[in-house]
């Protein structure tokens, strides 16, 4: 199993996913877009394209012009090359913006443990079938994808009350998840680290709000690996077949 990976911070990886595919014994090839690193021209030896969150936003091309290409790039793997894809918090808005949605803001920032619900259509995916009706993981963000309700190639999975598009399917191959579902023991304080996120989050949930986070982030750490575990093994035999 091949795997490319685009990441927009080196903190921001897939997590506790990507201890799972190192265990398994993939290929993994990871390309930092913002330390200038290109993506590989040929997209076609990969199985799979996983896409990683970031503290930029989609439409921040002039701050970060490596977006032009990296949205182009995801486009000819899901859509013309109809390869699987992942991709979280912003690897989700990036694949929405893709197959013809658009990125907004939020009127309220989704800022930690909070709940997911999931749709009827869940009980047919090939990936989240087994989950529960509601899961409680972690969310980081101030933009959301929209306008994706007239494209009869889009299943809408999940949904929280601030955001529609929690998870939605393109075809049968691509995913886009906005919260983060992929984090280990480690994450919350690692991201912590970088300036956009701690700001946000102590605007947020006020003072000491990493110590908060973290606490409760790690009480739910158990369900959310077992999450992981049930994503990434349906994903690689009902999705990558393998």
């Amino acid at each position: 199993m091949k795997v490319l990976i685009l990441q927009h911070i080196n903190i921001e990886d897939p997590g506790y996913i990507k201890d799972l595919m190192i265990n398994d014994g993939a290929k993994l090839d990871t390309i930092e877009l913002d330390e200038g690193e290109k993506i590989p021209k040929d997209l076609k030896s990969y199985d799979a394209m996983f896409c990683m969150g970031g503290p930029m936003d989609t439409w921040m091309e002039k701050q970060y012009p490596w977006l032009i290409d990296e949205k182009s790039r995801i486009k000819e793997f899901v859509v013309d090359l109809k390869k699987p894809y992942l991709g979280f918090c912003l690897g989700c808005q990036l694949l929405g913006e893709a197959i013809g949605g658009k990125v907004v803001k939020s009127n309220n920032p989704e800022i930690g443990i909070l709940d997911v619900n999931f749709s009827k259509n869940k009980d047919k995916d090939k990936i989240f079938k087994d989950f529960p009706n509601k899961i409680k993981s972690l969310q980081w963000h101030s933009y959301e994808v929209q306008g994706l309700e007239n494209n009869k190639d889009i299943t809408h999975i999940a949904s929280s009350p601030e955001t529609k598009y929690q998870i939605f399917k393109y075809q049968n191959h691509a995913y886009g998840i906005q919260f983060h579902i992929e984090i280990k023991d480690t994450t919350v304080n690692d991201w912590g680290c970088v300036p956009e996120y701690k700001i946000a989050l102590e605007k947020q949930l006020g003072p000491n709000a990493l110590e908060k986070f973290d606490k409760e982030a790690q009480a739910n750490m158990g369900n959310m690996n077992n999450y992981s575990n049930i994503l990434y093994s349906k994903f690689k035999s009902d999705i990558l077949k393998v």
